[in-house]
């Protein structure tokens, strides 16, 4: 019976009541439903993360989607800014090579003009030098009334003529 002195016994055997106190005001039970219940709640916790990841996934996909939609129309909006670019240089040039034939045509046009006027010009200033001459030939020749009726009636044939 020394065991019965023995403070380690006393405390084994307090143990044992308070192990079976607890089994029988149920405490197993609490305690593996409160590990359960923590369990279950890491678990949803982990579900939602995983939910949480396969939507960001999915909305990262939709993004990069997007992207390549924008990629390919910003491409598609350069190509026909470069093809109208190219339409306008090319239209700039028609107009200008037009607008060049018509100076250049108005160019000739008042050239020719410049020649029939400067044509006109010495021809009338032949017709005045011949008339001129006539009369001086014609003074010096011939004297009188009918010296002058002839110079009258050569200039006037000669003003019609040459004009």
């Amino acid at each position: 019976m020394a065991f019965l002195y023995d403070p380690e016994t006393w405390v084994a055997v307090s143990f044992l009541i308070l192990m079976g106190v607890l089994g029988y005001a149920g405490a197993h039970k609490m305690i593996l439903g409160g590990l359960d219940a923590r369990s279950a709640a890491i678990q949803a916790e982990l579900d939602e993360a995983r939910r949480l990841k396969e939507e960001a996934q999915a909305l990262l996909a939709a993004y990069q989607k997007k992207q390549r939609e924008a990629e390919q129309e910003a491409a598609g909006i350069i190509a026909g800014a470069q093809a109208e670019a190219e339409r306008l240089a090319v239209e700039a040039k028609a107009k200008m090579e037009e607008f060049i034939a018509r100076r250049t045509k108005m160019a000739e046009a008042k050239i020719a003009q410049a020649e029939v006027q400067a044509l006109a010009d010495v021809r009338a200033a032949a017709a005045d030098a011949a008339v001129t001459a006539a009369e001086k030939i014609l003074t010096q020749s011939v004297r009188g009334t009918i010296a002058d009726r002839l110079i009258e009636q050569g200039i006037a044939d000669v003003k019609t003529k040459l004009n």
